[in-house]
């Protein structure tokens, strides 16, 4: 018998009653907090190889106890209103964890853009954007789109060039989308704002000694082994970062042709380049290869810390007993299933939750507003000051120390911070404490047993204290 998966939606839903149950708050104000407050659902016709087509598309604003609205816009075949609405949803009590003043909102177009040219691709993204200018749906105090699965910085560029078209007097209008090429109002470090993210939140939590002797496991990511699922964006940075600044082990890794096993390690960048010149992770040296079909079967791999980088329910009621690994760090939105966590829960396993870990892409959104708003690049007023007062102490050191500085030294130690330096730094704080946040909350309130919870509770109490404080509930 075929099990039926929850929808996404549903999902989402059902951990939201689980967290609510241990709040004492009105049932009116769980359910404006719950909804989504406006759904937009667009057809719009675009020429493509001379003939019209007709391109489904949405945007959801989930909740304005906060404004602008903030989340990015996906390109998939599998595009649909619950999906778009999920994903909004979790924006905004993922802002809330991380305490990154937006509301939540998310678009969706229901194309497959790997089958279009990049001219055809520029036509749907600027009649989509045209259409959310129309309806009031975009702007820098309004709502505020990013990247998402299917897009990237050219798409962000293709937005802010056709909304400065309409709004061309309009002094912030840099700040009406996040996710820009840098030299055109980005900022540097988005483009692995979000694995970097899913590294510092993991990091934080294999830190805790009394947590990972729960697991059988030892403080910290150094020679933990590791497998993910997805070598895009997120799942490539993860990785990459993970190896690279962690020490972490990458045993596994799977995408859409396959999957790859070897216990003595992957090195993320042999394999990256190998996937860019065959177009594949088939062959690549040493690896056990599992075939399209057996893709999936990377989730059951050998290993201390699984990532899943994917799409939505890929861990189900149907697999779940089946996951070795102790650590579930959900780099992917929605990757476990409500009844999938129940189990993962009931046998030990640690889920770090999508809601808090994947907010890395977020909050390095809202320092690019940030920057788009103050029209003025992080570190240009101050780096230099920095530089020059670290240099006269490194000077002060050496003539009463009677020591020789290098100019290699003299350049690791007075160096002034870059923009993307704030940027990492102001990521890895926000990660940081706002795990700390989730946790305590999991240790104050002892009935609450699994971190997903946890976070839901604190986002709720959030954003409940948002509505309370504009009067609307007692």
């Amino acid at each position: 018998m075929t099990q039926v998966v929850p929808s996404f939606y549903q999902s989402v839903s059902d951990y939201f009653d689980k967290a609510a149950r241990h709040l004492d708050l009105p049932a009116g104000l769980l359910q404006q907090i719950k909804v989504c407050n406006a759904v937009y659902q667009i057809n719009f016709p675009v020429k493509i190889k001379g003939e019209v087509r007709v391109i489904e598309a949405y945007r959801v604003q989930h909740s304005h106890h906060r404004t602008p609205t903030k989340g990015g816009i996906r390109y998939s075949n599998h595009v649909n209103q619950e999906e778009v609405m999920a994903l909004a949803t979790l924006m905004s009590y993922k802002c809330a964890i991380v305490d990154v003043p937006f509301g939540g909102a998310k678009g969706g177009v229901k194309i497959n853009p790997w089958e279009f040219e990049e001219e055809e691709l520029e036509r749907i993204t600027r009649r989509y954007t045209t259409e959310l200018i129309r309806r009031n749906f975009i702007g820098p105090s309004i709502d505020v789109p990013a990247p998402d699965y299917g897009t990237g910085a050219r798409e962000m560029a293709w937005i802010y060039d056709t909304y400065r078209t309409f709004k061309g007097d309009e002094i912030d209008s840099a700040g009406c989308v996040t996710g820009k090429p840098v030299n055109q109002n980005g900022i540097r470090g988005r483009d692995e704002a979000t694995g970097r993210g899913v590294f510092y939140g993991l990091r934080e939590a294999c830190d805790i000694a009394e947590d990972m002797k729960k697991l059988g496991l030892t403080r910290g990511i150094a020679g933990k082994t590791m497998v993910v699922q997805g070598l895009g964006n997120v799942g490539a940075h993860s990785a990459r970062i993970a190896q690279d600044e962690g020490g972490a082990i990458l045993v596994g890794v799977s995408e859409v042709e396959g999957a790859i096993y070897k216990a003595d390690g992957i090195d993320v960048h042999e394999l990256l380049k190998y996937r860019k010149e065959t177009g594949s992770i088939q062959g690549f040296p040493g690896a056990q290869f599992y075939d399209k079909k057996d893709r999936r079967s990377v989730l059951e791999f050998e290993c201390d810390i699984l990532i899943p980088a994917a799409l939505e329910s890929q861990i189900t009621g149907e697999n779940a007993g089946r996951i070795k690994a102790k650590i579930i760090a959900e780099a992917a939105n929605g990757p476990t299933t409500f009844e999938a966590e129940a189990i993962l829960n009931k046998a030990g396993k640690l889920v770090i939750p999508d809601v808090y870990l994947n907010a890395g892409g977020v909050t390095v959104s809202y320092f690019e507003w940030l920057k788009n708003l103050s029209h003025m690049r992080f570190g240009r007023m101050d780096k230099r000051f920095n530089q020059q007062n670290y240099n006269n102490l490194v000077d002060l050191v050496a003539q009463y120390t009677g020591r020789e500085i290098t100019e290699e030294q003299r350049r690791l130690i007075a160096r002034g911070a870059e923009e993307v330096d704030l940027v990492r730094s102001g990521l890895e704080e926000t990660m940081v404490s706002s795990y700390l946040q989730i946790r305590e909350v999991k240790m104050q309130k002892k009935e609450i047993e699994d971190l997903r919870t946890a976070a839901f509770v604190s986002a709720i109490s959030k954003i409940s204290n948002d509505y309370q404080n504009m009067g609307i509930f007692p």
